[in-house]
């Protein structure tokens, strides 16, 4: 056994207890060294963050040129360091150690010692190696700087006929980049070539400079994997992304909770229906501008008051298809939630967005796009074809071109967006240039329908109608009167302490009834009366399913725009009939009954009819949940807004112009139709567009009418999409219109011909392309087709 005598044991526990503080400072001296390195070096790398100036670069570097001496210094120091501590260890090994001794004691014991000076010499030479290499980059730096410096001294706007745009833009920016923190954001510093880059990086008016990296304003050409869509059915991740603090949302929570059985027993029959067909899962924003603070919000505090909740029970039913169907989805609310979503730069929304939109679809409302347009700056130009925008009354293509319908006055506060008029959704399918949106009415089985035809009381009415502003109508004492002799009305009017004084004594009033309390009345009365507002609601639709007759006023002239204050301003001429004009064309006796309210014995005859007449429980296909979501399915796999590939060429036509045409004048001379066995049938049947152009039939209107008309009179429907396929000379030759002159301009009413000079015009402006308008100088040319029975928005194939 080896044996080591206490002088020796001293001498090493002094050597340890020397070093062990040492070894704290060397470590010390180490992490300080990184900690130095990362600060002098940080400035190489900060300047590419984003957002970050791409000219501070030469700012930062210059910075570090003191890290060279400061390095070398700290290397010197450790070399001196471990030349000391050798001549201590000398000192110390030669007074302490006995030599007949020294044989006996292992070196070994020694290793950790002379290790710890190994290591200390590689530190103070990687620090050295470390500082030559800083050195290199900062003088490699100082190079590329002054080279930058002097091109971007030197940057001049390019005269390139690509970018006609730039030079206005680049003058635009020296005068106004400091209006908007947004272009500080991005960069811009006030240099030309700051313009030059931010004009051709991140908006793209002009070429991308020479010397910039080309990548950088190169958009990604693969597109991301699409995922395929899934029916959802629990409820509870819908809900929970809705959210609450507002009442109208909880009122649509409700509404949703309230139909989800009848919601899901319909997702079944459409996946059925669809037998596994493959449908793509989109990323789907959904924005409900007027709930936002910034837009007023004057919804949410009436709920509870009688307000319309007609716009959220359609936000609600929109909410439970989207999700049903399998999309991805994010609800928002307010502003400051949309800006998040979007990637809004911070400033006054005068910069495109900082990231490519990452959503397929948005839905929203005339307030939420105006939000939009305000905060996206470019982007919303870009990205505007992904927008269906809820529309309660609809935008007629007129009333959307900007330019026409500042030209024609034809501009209001709600049109102008120059978008396809079919990405405007719809309550009710009034306006086939726009999409019908829809909503869904509570559905009956059996057993209900049943029992509410036996506990039907035939001298009960119900009045339609909870604000007591409604009830302000003139004469209408006059036939409540008369109705009052053949039932008790009963009327459910919001009042916070006494009855309101618009609401006759005889009536009687329930008060704001819940939901599930109204259905209850509802199902007892034998009639749901209208006063004539609220224009187009759902409550008539959900009294007709709970077994009521609806009676509502007839009205002569018809209200619109030009006559009636409440339609003022709204981005159509539409003539409204009646209160409900669906309910009147669409439904009709015995369920609907349109009478002269001035006329008492037309009145009172309709009464006495009514009370005579037994009807069924009915609600339209349309408006229940299969009927909505086999729609919308539609809509989203479908409709494709973005997509220019459809246009026909206005110069040389298409297919449709050769002299193998598949549409082909029929046998009574009136109108054109597909041939479905034309040789150029099948070619024609591949052309991108949707609903199928077989389903198409050309019909002629008359002097003074619409083609929404024109088409209905024929059991069709006018469909906008097949304007593109007809508005051709060769057309018009088909028909046998002679034409003395053919014109290309634009107005909504073309293609049409005046027969009476015997002039044709073609459409210059496909936004234009609409089935509303007439005029008693023309006669147009009207693209109609088939439609599926209780399913007017879709044709019988295009599921």
């Amino acid at each position: 056994m080896i044996t080591v005598n206490s002088d020796g044991k001293i001498m090493i526990r002094r050597c340890l207890v020397t070093l062990r503080p040492f070894r704290i400072f060397i470590v010390g001296i180490g992490f300080f060294t990184l900690c130095f390195l990362m600060t002098s070096l940080g400035g190489q790398f900060s300047a590419k963050r984003l957002g970050d100036s791409p000219f501070t670069i030469r700012t930062e570097v210059m910075g570090a040129l003191e890290s060279r001496g400061v390095l070398r210094k700290m290397s010197d120091m450790l070399e001196m360091m471990v030349k000391r501590m050798d001549v201590l260890a000398r000192l110390e090994n030669g007074s302490d150690f006995r030599k007949g001794e020294e044989a006996h004691f292992p070196m070994d014991r020694f290793h950790p010692v002379v290790g710890l000076m190994e290591r200390i010499q590689a530190i103070a030479q990687n620090v050295s190696d470390i500082a030559m290499k800083v050195d290199q980059i900062l003088r490699n730096s100082l190079l590329n700087g002054k080279s930058t410096e002097g091109r971007r001294d030197q940057c001049e706007v390019p005269r390139d006929p690509n970018y006609p745009d730039c030079s206005g833009k680049v003058e635009w920016m020296r005068a106004r980049w400091t209006s908007d923190p947004c272009y500080a954001f991005f960069g811009v510093d006030g240099t030309e070539c700051s313009f030059l880059i931010y004009l051709s990086e991140v908006e793209w008016f002009c070429p991308v400079l020479p010397w910039r990296n080309q990548t950088i304003a190169a958009p990604s050409t693969k597109p991301p994997p699409r995922v395929q869509a899934a029916f959802q059915r629990d409820f509870s991740y819908l809900l929970e992304l809705i959210g609450s603090g507002k009442e109208s949302l909880i009122f649509m929570k409700k509404r949703i909770r309230h139909l989800a059985t009848q919601w899901l027993q319909a997702s079944h029959k459409l996946e059925q229906k669809l037998d596994g067909k493959q449908r793509d899962q989109k990323q789907i924003l959904i924005h409900i501008g007027f709930l936002t603070e910034e837009s007023g919000d004057v919804f949410s505090p009436r709920v509870l008051k009688g307000g319309p909740l007609g716009e959220m029970v359609q936000w609600a039913d929109i909410l439970a298809v989207l999700f049903i169907l399998g999309h991805t989805l994010k609800i928002t609310v307010s502003l400051k939630e949309l800006q998040s979503n979007l990637s809004v730069p911070p400033g006054r929304g005068n910069c495109p967005l900082t990231v490519p939109l990452p959503f397929d679809l948005i839905y929203t409302d005339y307030h939420g796009l105006q939000q939009m347009k305000q905060h996206m700056g470019l982007s919303f130009k870009k990205y505007r074809c992904r927008v269906r925008v809820i529309d309660t009354f609809g935008t007629e293509p007129a009333y959307n071109h900007e330019e026409y319908a500042t030209l024609h006055g034809y501009r209001t506060n709600w049109g102008y967006w120059n978008l396809n008029p079919k990405q405007f959704m719809t309550m009710f399918p009034h306006t086939p240039d726009n999409s019908f949106m829809g909503f869904v009415s509570e559905e009956l089985n059996e057993t209900e329908k049943q029992s509410i035809k036996s506990n039907k009381a035939n001298n009960m009415a119900v009045v339609y109608g909870k604000e007591a502003s409604i009830w302000k109508l003139q004469g209408k004492e006059k036939f409540l009167t008369i109705l009052n002799k053949y039932m008790e009305i009963h009327g459910t009017v919001y009042y916070e302490t006494q009855r309101p004084p618009e609401v006759p004594a005889f009536v009687k009033n329930h008060g704001l009834l819940p939901q599930h309390e109204f259905q209850q009345l509802l199902r007892k009365a034998k009639l749901f009366i209208g006063f004539g507002f609220p224009y187009e609601g759902p409550a008539p639709l959900e009294a007709i399913a709970n077994g009521c007759v609806f009676l509502q006023a007839h009205f002569n002239p018809p209200h619109s725009s030009l006559n009636h204050e409440f339609f003022r301003g709204k981005p159509t001429s539409r003539e409204v009939s009646s209160q409900h004009p669906y309910a009147e064309e669409f439904i009709g006796v015995p369920h609907v009954w349109t009478v002269d309210y001035n006329n008492s014995e037309e009145f009172e005859a309709a009464i006495k009819a009514i009370m005579r007449t037994k009807v069924d429980p009915y609600l339209p296909y349309e408006y229940t949940s299969e009927g909505m979501l086999e729609r919308i399915h539609a809509y989203i796999q479908y409709q494709d807004f973005c997509s220019t590939a459809a246009l026909p060429d206005k110069s040389n036509g298409n297919t449709m112009q050769s002299s193998a045409s598949p549409l082909r004048l029929q046998p009574n001379s009136t109108h054109l139709a597909w041939s479905h066995n034309s040789s150029s049938s099948s070619s024609s049947s591949s052309l991108p567009a949707w609903p199928p152009i077989n389903s198409m039939q050309v019909w002629v209107s008359d002097a003074g009418q619409a083609c929404t008309s024109a088409c209905q009179q024929h059991g069709l429907v006018c469909e906008p999409e097949f304007f593109k396929f007809i508005n051709k000379k060769e057309v018009f030759q088909q028909l046998s219109i002679a034409c003395d002159s053919t014109e290309s301009e634009m107005n909504h009413l073309y293609p049409a011909v005046a027969e009476n000079v015997r002039e044709c015009y073609l459409q210059k402006e496909p936004l234009l392309f609409s089935c509303a308008g007439c005029s008693t100088k023309y006669q147009r040319l009207c693209p109609c087709r088939d439609y599926r029975k209780g399913q007017v928005a879709l044709c019988r194939d295009c599921l």
